[in-house]
């Protein structure tokens, strides 16, 4: 075997057939991810390079990788990454992975700090315009349908005489007259975005108290006084207080996504989190000003004076109940950690205690949002309520279970 010459196509199929056999159920797919990872090649690389052979090194690497896969543990263990929303984020033993689900959650927050927070021009700077946006397809659909109409109404002008015309009736489309209308038209646009922009260069007259323009020096005096009005604020930075941060990939995300709109303060129990965390942050370019990393219980090591002070808590927590954690499945049960998954007989033990700490920590008006196990939804949304927070809501995940409470904070406490 040593000896043998192990090329793309044939490593690839070899590897299917084998984790196949052995329960996989996407065995090609994970396939690909291992040859990808061990080559350093794109998916679509691969099929590109199908008779490249393989060094040694690179098969050593894949030899240990389906081994360790057809054990059951996770690809992005072995892979080292995964991807989530926008960012690729660093995977490693120890320290949950990223789901779907969560996606979704910041998302939520997302949403929350674009309508609620942030201004409206700061969120839409930050948003990525998408071609399947339906306020851009029908602009740019009315703005097609607008050049179709006119070029037939002059096609068909042109070869029109006036007797044809005559004879139209009530089918303007077809008409001269309609394409002169058309014409007629464009030209009053063209004047009226013309004034648009003569008007936006001149600078508008200086009015006295009864509405006289101000001429000459009485001008420049009152200018000079507007010069010292206090000039307009910058729309403020919003704060997000994230608890159980794992790979990170939730602050990242809110810190990518929206940069220089959003700075997260970020915490976990677990020292390889903060650690794999910290190298996913300084992979993106982001810095600890933008956000910040902290081994603690929980909400811990939050200053009292930032108390009070954060727009969004926002958590991942464990929340599997205990009873569902023996059947979970195996590459789940055995290889991911239990302290970032058992929460507690109704899978709501470390909810409540954040839940506590909400009122605390966000300002009036703050968002309260927790990715929570799919059969305590219900409970978890009657807590919040129970707690006097408002406008409660239970979002579904993208296989329409319940995933995601959310809630606002109307009365923020403070601890005597």
């Amino acid at each position: 075997m040593a000896n043998e010459i192990w090329t793309i196509k044939r490593c690839l199929e070899w590897t299917k057939e084998y984790l196949a056999e052995r329960g996989e159920e996407h065995p090609r797919l994970s396939a690909e991810w291992l040859l990808c990872a061990a080559t350093g090649l794109a998916r679509i690389d691969l099929y590109m390079r199908m008779d490249e052979a393989l060094d040694a090194t690179q098969l050593e690497t894949m030899h240990a990788a389906v081994v360790r896969r057809a054990k059951g543990e996770p690809l992005q263990y072995i892979t080292g990454s995964t991807q989530f929303r926008m960012i690729d984020v660093a995977c490693a033993p120890g320290v949950l992975i990223p789901r779907p689900e969560t996606e979704m959650l910041v998302e939520e927050v997302l949403n929350y700090l674009d309508t609620e927070v942030l201004s409206p021009e700061a969120a839409a700077r930050q948003r990525v315009e998408l071609p399947w946006n339906d306020e851009v397809e029908q602009a740019r659909k009315a703005e097609a349908a607008l050049a179709d109409e006119r070029a037939t109404a002059e096609r068909r002008a042109a070869n029109l005489t006036a007797a044809e015309e005559a004879a139209l009736g009530s089918d303007v489309l077809g008409s001269r007259a309609y394409a002169e209308e058309l014409a007629d038209r464009e030209a009053e646009e063209a004047a009226a975005h013309a004034a648009e922009a003569d008007a936006m260069e001149a600078p508008e007259p200086e009015l006295d108290e009864y509405g006289i323009a101000i001429e000459g020096d009485d001008q420049e005096t009152t200018s000079a006084q507007n010069a010292t009005e206090p000039a307009p604020t910058e729309p403020r930075i919003a704060r997000v207080l994230e608890v159980g941060c794992g790979t990170g990939c939730i602050s990242l995300s809110l810190a990518w996504e929206r940069r220089g709109h959003v700075t997260c303060t970020a915490t976990d129990i677990e020292p390889r989190a903060i650690d794999l965390a910290t190298k996913n942050r300084d992979a993106l370019g982001l810095t600890a000003d933008e956000v910040a990393f902290s081994l603690t219980n929980l909400v811990s090591s939050v200053p009292r004076e930032e108390w009070g002070t954060f727009d969004v808590l926002v958590s991942n927590p464990p929340y599997i109940p205990t009873d569902v954690m023996r059947s979970l499945p195996h590459e789940v049960k055995d290889f991911e950690p239990d302290l970032a998954l058992e929460g507690g007989a109704d899978g709501l033990d470390i909810f409540r205690r954040l839940l506590n700490a909400a009122p605390y920590m966000l300002r009036a008006g703050g968002l309260f949002a927790c990715e929570l196990y799919e059969g305590a939804l219900d409970a978890a949304a009657e807590l919040c309520r129970q707690a006097g927070l408002s406008d409660v809501h239970i979002v579904r995940d993208l296989t329409d279970r319940p995933r995601i409470v959310r809630a606002v904070v109307t009365e923020p406490k403070q601890r005597q």
